[in-house]
């Protein structure tokens, strides 16, 4: 899943334009965003408020096991997975 500081009409119809397989939630608050330190605020589209790439891993408690704030690619997501077994 992905979270954007888009509102849910437009976090919607990103998904059905680029054809994501996954949903898109709604923080169009930012409290999401903002309590992972990930807030780029006016830096959107018009000054928005937007958040800054990330990827994390979450195990099944809710506890963050792996994070990286620039785009992973597949393979260090999966080699992050590994680490949990």
């Amino acid at each position: 899943m992905a979270i954007s500081a888009d509102t849910p009409e437009e976090a919607r119809g990103l998904c059905q334009r680029a054809g994501l397989t996954f949903p898109i939630l709604s923080d169009h608050r930012a409290d999401t965003i903002r309590q992972y330190d990930l807030l780029l605020a006016g830096s959107g589209i018009d000054g928005r408020d937007i958040s800054g790439p990330a990827e994390f891993l979450v195990d099944s408690s809710g506890t963050v096991r792996w994070r990286k704030l620039i785009e992973a690619g597949p393979e260090q997501f999966l080699e992050a997975g590994k680490m949990l077994n």
